[in-house]
């Protein structure tokens, strides 16, 4: 059975497969190591770990249920380096994120499930998606941390040095946008790191958006929580599984293989554009209203003047000569954001990257 773990880690993940006690870890053909230690959770580090700093990296997907293409790309990732086929030379933790929901084929059960980290949770202790919040968050610290079955880590002074603990969480769109595939980046109070943002112009990532309040994504948890250059990468739109092309993610795929194997940086590419959030829209009760087409696509212009959304007394209405609206979702629950407006920052923001 572990074989068959690693050939196929989405099929196995999804039929409610556990190892036996004494079939939880082993060698892979690569001689890789490995441990499975949850369900959809899957630590692998190399045969051999170099001197100095190892670099950590977390890559995750299936944190919405529905979204299918990064989950499908994550279990052949895992296929390859057990058989060799891809290189790995750092630590490496591999999370589907919200299985039960991938089992459904819904984007959650009941809560968000990105919406439930850095404690959020603990809020809603009734909700589906909660002990997975809690369990997802407990696996990022151990991992980070180099604690748990981890047998070769950094000291606690070299996995702090940047760029040496990464996360990856890999979602795709709702809707269709005017970059197909973008970034988020979360607020930490921090600069922005150039290696971030090589990394992601070699993923031809072609916008990244920068969040400019403290969030409760995954990402922003191990940002803040762990330390890791951490990024949601948005790859294209919902689709059921074996419907997605998979050559269209070919460029975040291989960014995302040559940050394990070590090689990446090796062929500069050119950088994102860079939007900031300036503000976004609250859905404060159900009479909220966004006033924009229903399939209106993510970071649609809009100029200045123009109402978008009214709920009740509230307005919002365009302030800059040109506002994007990115995340429009009027069926949010009430107290939710139901869309973010940015606005281009890129000269700056790249000039002030360190």
């Amino acid at each position: 059975m572990p074989a068959a773990m690693l050939d196929d880690f989405l099929a196995y993940t999804l039929a409610g497969t556990r190892p036996a006690a004494n079939e939880t870890q082993g060698v892979c053909a690569s001689g890789a190591r490995w441990w499975w230690l949850d369900d959809g959770v899957l630590l692998i580090e190399p045969a051999t770990i170099g001197q100095g700093a190892t670099r950590s990296v977390l890559v995750s997907a299936g944190v919405h249920g529905d979204e299918t293409a990064p989950i499908e790309l994550l279990s052949y990732l895992v296929r390859d380096i057990a058989q060799g086929a891809a290189a790995l030379t750092c630590r490496l933790l591999v999370i589907l994120g919200n299985v039960d929901a991938m089992r459904d084929a819904c984007r959650y059960r009941d809560d968000d499930l990105n919406r439930l980290f850095s404690g959020r949770h603990l809020q809603v202790p009734q909700s589906h998606e909660a002990p997975r919040a809690a369990a997802l968050e407990q696996a990022a610290v151990r991992f980070f941390a180099g604690s748990g079955l981890a047998v070769a880590s950094a000291s606690t002074s070299d996995s702090n040095a940047p760029g040496e603990r990464w996360h990856i969480d890999m979602h795709t769109a709702i809707r269709a946008s005017a970059f197909e595939q973008f970034a988020l980046l979360p607020h930490t109070g921090k600069p922005f790191s150039r290696a971030m943002f090589e990394w992601l112009g070699e993923a031809r990532i072609s916008a990244v958006l920068l969040h400019t309040t403290k969030g409760n994504t995954y990402s922003h948890f191990t940002a803040q929580a762990c330390g890791a250059e951490a990024c949601t990468l948005e790859l294209g739109k919902v689709r059921p599984f074996g419907q997605n092309d998979l050559a269209r993610f070919s460029g975040a795929d291989q960014a995302v293989r040559h940050l394990l194997a070590g090689t990446h940086g090796n062929a500069p590419a050119p950088l994102p554009r860079v939007f900031t959030v300036i503000d976004q829209l609250t859905k404060q009760s159900d009479a909220f209203e966004l006033l924009v087409a229903a399939d209106v696509a993510n970071f649609t212009p809009f100029a200045k003047d123009t109402l978008l959304a009214r709920d009740g007394d509230y307005r919002y209405t365009v302030r800059h000569d040109e506002e994007r609206l990115v995340f429009p979702n009027a069926t949010v629950k009430p107290g939710l954001r139901a869309g973010l407006l940015v606005v281009d920052t890129t000269d700056d923001t790249l000039s002030k990257l360190v």
